[in-house]
């Protein structure tokens, strides 16, 4: 898990950087990193692109109409390439953008109104990332979740139903099976879950 670097005024510190970045997640990489926890988030095919520097911060934003989704840092590459692949001493360049969450607003996303992006890196003053960091706020407090997943299996043994159990939920995921969801003590409040929603999962409601 990442942690959450608090400004005293509550907001995620911008750091000493020279400058502060954005960038543009597709709406399909946007439902992806709501399914499931990551720590970072790599993004590819940049060529081209502005190159943020290794602890600058960055505002994560999805688009129509602009929110902010998350706060981070850019990471070092995990891997590198040549600017000239034929040429041993050309300047080496990241293969891909890393950056590690330090705030995490999927669900409650900010409005950005008023800012322009560039394209899906976007340079801005550390001014303006405060002020979207401001706008998220701080962290909700943490607290105890109980989360199941129950599946009615057919199997032959107890071993061989486990692992049928393992095979649907990678066949199937966050995209179709239900997660039930309540805070640790209190089970009456469960919620089923479904693509990172909450869905109702009684069928006598629907009717």
């Amino acid at each position: 898990m990442t942690d959450t670097e608090l400004r005293a005024s509550g907001t995620i510190d911008a750091g000493s950087g020279h400058g502060a970045w954005a960038v543009l997640l597709p709406a399909e990489r946007y439902e992806a990193e709501r399914l499931v926890h990551h720590d970072t988030l790599e993004l590819t095919g940049l060529d081209g692109a502005a190159r943020p520097r290794p602890g600058e911060p960055v505002a994560v934003l999805v688009d129509e109409p602009p929110r902010v989704v998350a706060l981070g840092r850019i990471a070092r590459a995990t891997a590198e390439i040549r600017e000239d692949p034929d040429d041993p001493q050309s300047e080496v360049g990241p293969r891909e953008l890393v950056v590690t969450y330090t705030r995490r607003a999927f669900d409650e996303p900010a409005p950005a109104h008023g800012l322009t992006l560039a394209g899906p890196v976007t340079a801005l003053d550390v001014a303006a990332w405060r002020e979207l960091a401001d706008r998220l706020g701080p962290p909700p407090p943490r607290r105890s979740w109980l989360v199941s997943l129950d599946l009615p299996i057919e199997a032959a043994s107890a071993a061989d139903a486990v692992r049928l159990f393992w095979s649907y939920v990678q066949e199937l995921g966050p995209r179709e099976l239900p997660a039930f969801v309540s805070p640790a003590g209190n089970e009456l409040a469960m919620q089923a879950f479904v693509l990172g929603a909450e869905a109702n999962q009684d069928p006598e409601e629907d009717d």
